[in-house]
């Protein structure tokens, strides 16, 4: 085992002071606002999961059939909708609620909801919302002082308005990230699920803490709109900022043929991974030469200024790879840090959940799932904001299909009572 945590599953003691990770009763952002979450999938769920970890009281409606999510492992045996690593992480702490919006009491007491409510946060289609009669702006004219959050896959105006997203889709093809990240004669990047979703989600809650904020100032509501696609333009800006500007766009390079030695990938003796991020030649080369003990490297005409490593780059990629297959990983990093060197490890997912790093930041949290078995407690990970060093655990477990659909609608008669 070294100090990433390979080949570890426990938790590591970590110098400092890691944030705290706090019960049911402390004091959150979100306490006292309610979120109507009409959502499936990733994107909308992970947007108010972030706000139930802040506090808020997030109730999930749900259709009788429940949402696609929780069936995501049937492919693989799994027969109930719990336990669900994927459903739990964005799910945990709120309530569900089944109703059938199909139908007349179903939408009617959804506008019972929705006249408690201090934000409603959808993910569904425009048209579908258009058939629900819960067209952002139509909402908010029934319900002036909501929030709306609306999360699509494209947006809600243009020829694509109604077009299915989902991540891959919206966020990494179309938005140009899978092509971009691919060398040119080779197939689009396929991504791992969740990740265009996740930051999507954080950007619909970034959105509606706005618009809440705004709310205090004006008392009024507004509609607050995301997309997939939207968000994963803005993730790849600057390359398509300089598309916008010089009409064209270097093609990524196999990591043998990059221009730029020092930002790169290499291997070990051990077969591990790393990044080396020295973004300044002039800087950062002088101290990589120590560290592979070529000191020699540094007056070599080849590589004596960035401009020269870039013409010699092949050539610079070829030493550093032999010098790497040398040793180690675990020996590359007490070499590197004795001499400054910038770089980072490409860890596995196990290497992350045993990562000491990762559990000094409190990056992982207990989620109390009830199908999960006790001698396993479920983890999940937690929202990457902290307050105050805090780091909240989920107020509620994983719910299961319906199960607060009498207990919140008896809440909502004794308000309007």
């Amino acid at each position: 085992m070294d100090r990433f945590g390979a080949d570890d599953t426990h938790v590591h003691e970590a110098s400092g002071t890691s944030p705290t990770v706090d019960g049911p009763d402390d004091d959150r952002p979100l306490d006292g606002t309610r979120v109507i979450e009409l959502c499936q999938w990733v994107a909308g769920p992970a947007a108010t999961g972030i706000m139930a970890d802040w506090g808020a009281d997030v109730i999930k409606v749900e259709a009788p059939t429940g949402d696609p999510q929780r069936r995501v492992f049937a492919s693989v045996g799994v027969t109930g909708d719990l336990p669900n690593p994927t459903f739990a992480q964005d799910n945990r702490g709120k309530r569900s609620i089944v109703l059938d919006l199909s139908t007349a009491d179903g939408r009617s007491n959804f506008e019972r909801l929705l006249g408690g409510a201090d934000v409603f946060v959808t993910n569904l289609r425009p048209d579908a919302l258009d058939r629900l009669d819960l067209a952002p702006t139509d909402v908010l004219g029934r319900h002036p002082t909501l929030i709306v959050a609306a999360l699509s896959g494209y947006g809600s105006v243009g020829p694509a308005r109604d077009v299915p997203g989902y991540d891959i889709g919206g966020f990494f093809g179309r938005s140009g990230l899978a092509r971009t990240n691919s060398p040119t004669d080779a197939p689009p990047i396929f991504v791992r699920s969740g990740v265009g979703d996740h930051v999507t989600g954080l950007a619909t809650a970034m959105g509606v803490m706005g618009a809440l904020l705004q709310r205090t100032r004006t008392g009024r509501g507004r509609v607050v709109e995301t997309s997939l696609f939207g968000t994963g333009m803005y993730a790849a800006s600057w390359d398509l900022g300089v598309q916008l500007t010089f009409g064209k766009l270097s093609s990524l390079r196999p990591r043998h043929r990059v221009v730029t030695p020092l930002v790169n990938s290499y291997r070990t003796s051990d077969h591990r991974w790393f990044f080396l991020i020295g973004l300044e030649a002039a800087r950062h080369f002088p101290n990589l030469a120590a560290a592979i003990e070529r000191a020699d490297l540094v007056d070599d005409p080849r590589f004596a200024s960035a401009s020269a490593i870039a013409e010699h780059a092949e050539e610079l990629i070829g030493v550093l790879d032999e010098a790497f297959a040398e040793r180690p990983l675990s020996d590359w990093a007490e070499r590197f840090d004795a001499h400054d060197v910038w770089w980072a490890p490409c860890q596995t997912m196990a290497d992350v959940a045993a990562d000491p790093q990762a559990h000094a930041l409190g990056a992982f949290v207990p989620t109390d799932d009830p199908s999960a078995d006790p001698a396993m407690p479920m983890r999940t990970v937690a929202s990457p904001v902290h307050f105050d060093g805090t780091v909240y655990a989920p107020r509620r477990p994983v719910p299961r299909l319906g199960e607060h659909t009498a207990e919140v609608m008896a809440e909502i008669d004794d308000e309007r009572s």
